[in-house]
């Protein structure tokens, strides 16, 4: 999956990255808005994680779904 397609799904990918990233909040994936770059930045502020860290994670959701 690529960023576009997060982007183009989001609505749907939301409750699945909430589940997945517990500590993010209904306010914090609304202002994502599927944007890749922001949920990096919002995994890495939750969860003190590096940038690397929170990438992969990412990367792993995106593969998964």
């Amino acid at each position: 999956m690529n960023s576009d397609r997060i982007e183009g799904n989001w609505k749907e990918l939301k409750g699945k990255a909430q589940r997945k990233w517990g500590d993010l909040t209904n306010d914090d994936l609304d202002k994502i808005e599927g944007s890749r770059k922001e949920l990096v930045g919002k995994i890495q502020q939750a969860y003190g994680k590096s940038k690397e860290e929170a990438e992969r994670e990412v990367s792993d959701f995106e593969k998964s779904h």
